[in-house]
């Protein structure tokens, strides 16, 4: 699914390579959520975590933190 939507992202036509943009978009964040979640199971810190994401605490605590994992 993922090497499909990589392909897409980078046809001629624009209706296709936005849309595939548009799902792969969607996919990282589902993503981001799992790891988010699995680091939090595993104790580490919202700092370690943005820190891994290359984003401020605050970025990732406010993404994430309400979820309550």
């Amino acid at each position: 699914m993922a090497q499909e939507l990589i392909e897409q992202a980078t046809s001629k036509d624009p209706d296709i390579g936005l849309r595939a943009v548009a799902a792969l978009r969607v996919l990282t964040e589902e993503l981001e959520r799992q790891q988010v979640d699995a680091a939090r199971k595993l104790g580490w810190s919202w700092r370690d975590i943005a820190n891994r994401l290359g984003v401020t605490k605050q970025t990732v605590h406010r993404k994430h933190g309400g979820r309550g994992v």
